[in-house]
């Protein structure tokens, strides 16, 4: 559906080209994570004093949030080259190292889903990370024989949005390590007002605001929705977008006020109807409501959480009281029983 599509903070095929046209080239241009910023000024600049390659610098937060944003900032203010690819994407040593071997002095090896790197190449960037140094196997059996051969000095950002995933070798060689904050409505208003600016869409201060309220405080969404709310003022000939047209499209949208789209309200809607609030399984949920726990797990129950919506207990996710108030529908009388 439309709002399941637009809602999501997993990168589509069509967010490439806008990520690009409006991601952040500097650090001064990057809204939000103020503390984040002060403290990588800083460790770049000194690298820079020391004409060295920053530390190995690992990120991690939810989608969308803009790690991938912060890794090629990093690359800009050290003026090196960065080389991008995914934990998925390296499947055997070999594949690593021609892409160690093909490194300068300085540069950064972006590896994004850091977490889904296979054990073996895992094990292989072991040394290059603490070392600059590659161990190549020559052959086979009594006659193979090791060749260690010399890297540059280069920097790994590595990002996750699950870093409980990372093993603790891996973790441990990681000198920077940041979680990206949640960005508040106002910073959603600023990213959007800069990326409305880019797009030359002419958006006033309160369709600013109703945008940003219904983003989750992601800028890909965001970006998103104001790629389609711009779509919706052009079919209608509204050469500015004010609070009217921007409630319309999301209403249209299917993304209410609280930024809810049809699956959250599905999921809810569910727990309550089918399961009386629960305590449910996240098993029983993805069965129930037709969708994979994992999307469920990444992507709907963290807002679900963060907006208070559903708790965890011991035995199951509870549906809360503000989700009975927002959805207007009457509290079982056992409710209370339930959070136990």
């Amino acid at each position: 559906m439309e709002a399941e599509k637009i809602i999501t903070a997993k990168e589509k095929p069509e967010d490439k080209t806008l990520d690009l046209t409006l991601r952040p080239r500097a650090l001064s241009e990057f809204v939000g994570q103020e503390k984040i910023k002060k403290n990588l000024q800083i460790f770049m600049q000194a690298a820079q004093q020391r004409k060295e390659a920053i530390e190995h610098t690992l990120v991690y937060g939810p989608p969308g949030i803009g790690k991938t944003t912060l890794a090629h900032i990093i690359a800009n203010e050290m003026g090196v080259n960065i080389r991008v690819t995914s934990g998925p994407a390296i499947e055997r040593a070999g594949d690593l190292g021609a892409i160690l071997t093909n490194l300068n002095d300085g540069d950064i090896l972006f590896i994004d889903e850091i977490h889904r790197l296979p054990r073996v190449v895992e094990e292989t960037l072991y040394p290059a990370m603490e070392e600059y140094s590659l161990d190549i196997v020559v052959g086979k059996g009594p006659a193979a024989r090791t060749l260690r051969l010399e890297l540059p000095q280069f920097t790994i950002i590595g990002t996750t949005t699950r870093a409980s995933l990372l093993s603790a070798p891996l973790r441990d060689r990681f000198g920077i390590t940041y979680r990206l904050d949640e960005y508040t409505d106002k910073h959603m208003e600023e990213i959007l007002r800069r990326s409305a600016k880019i797009l030359g869409i002419d958006v006033l201060p309160g369709a600013l605001e109703e945008i940003a309220k219904r983003s989750r405080r992601i800028p890909r969404i965001a970006n998103r929705i104001l790629k389609r709310v711009r779509d919706f003022a052009q079919v209608e000939s509204r050469e500015i977008i004010d609070t009217e047209i921007a409630k319309d499209a999301l209403q249209r949208l299917e993304i209410d006020p609280l930024g809810l789209d049809i699956v959250d309200r599905r999921i809810l809607e569910t727990l309550i109807n089918k399961f009386n609030g629960g305590p449910v399984g996240i098993n029983t949920i993805a069965a129930a409501t037709s969708e994979e726990k994992e999307t469920i797990e990444e992507i709907y129950e963290p807002f679900l959480l963060q907006m208070g919506f559903i708790a965890r207990t011991a035995r199951g996710r509870v549906v809360t009281e503000q989700a009975y108030k927002h959805l207007g529908i009457d509290l079982p009388n056992d409710y209370q029983n339930k959070l136990i």
